[in-house]
């Protein structure tokens, strides 16, 4: 069975030199946006993620849940119980993306905006 070190990302040399890329390397995933805004409220089971990214297969959500947790952003809590259940919450650290993923909301909102605009007529 993996470990969450096995999730770690890889060293890339280019994120030593950016900061930038350091952080969109750990939210770069396409299901880790989704996954963060579902837990920005509070704790949810994997069940309830993955009804709510209803394209999403299973095992896509588990690694990218496991990546985040690698990097210290999710916290992945098992209780003892039968049936066995777990539960996912932002770490403290995760909880600091809260105000940058709120800005990408919003620049991502005026930026679909634009894009479904028609192109301006050029004038010569």
């Amino acid at each position: 069975m993996k470990t969450s070190v096995d999730y770690s990302q890889m060293r890339d040399p280019l994120q030593d030199n950016c900061p930038v890329r350091a952080a969109l390397d750990v939210i770069r995933g396409r299901w880790k946006p989704s996954i963060l805004l579902q837990l920005k409220p509070g704790r949810a089971r994997f069940s309830e993620i993955q009804t709510a990214l209803k394209s999403a297969t299973a095992q896509a959500i588990t690694v990218q849940l496991r990546q985040l947790e690698a990097d210290g952003v999710i916290i992945r809590t098992a209780f003892a119980e039968i049936p066995p259940r777990v539960e996912y919450a932002l770490s403290p650290f995760g909880r600091t993306l809260s105000d940058l993923m709120d800005q990408l909301e919003l620049w991502g909102t005026e930026y679909l905006r634009r894009r479904d605009q028609p192109p301006k007529t050029r004038r010569k």
